[in-house]
């Protein structure tokens, strides 16, 4: 005779998907096995939607926190988005020059 179906507390399971929490970390949360999780249809949707959601929040704070004067967020998302970089040279006397290259142009600091 087979155990009786555990049921799934989908709404948790969402929270957790949201923090980016591992089928395994959330399969250890709700007492069942990961591969229980991966049979149940309605658990693949939900974390998928969760974890999608989950970056989305992340991304919006990221935003703010660039909109509201955050150097390092600034540099950090024109990295990501808008193809910067950061470039060093190292010349013979042992000098380093920095700067900043932006798709527009350099910015050059020493």
């Amino acid at each position: 005779m087979a155990r009786p179906k555990k049921e799934l507390d989908y709404e948790l399971i969402e929270k957790l998907s949201m923090i980016q929490c591992t089928q395994e970390e959330i399969a250890e949360i709700v007492e069942v096995c990961t591969r229980t999780l991966q049979r149940d249809d309605e658990f693949c949707r939900i974390y998928k939607k969760g974890k999608e959601s989950g970056k989305t929040s992340l991304r919006r704070m990221q935003w703010k926190s660039a909109e509201g004067g955050n150097a390092t967020m600034q540099i950090w998302l024109g990295k990501q988005y808008l193809g910067q970089s950061d470039k060093q040279e190292v010349e013979h006397g042992g000098a380093v020059k920095h700067s900043y290259v932006a798709e527009w142009g350099t910015a050059e600091e020493n």
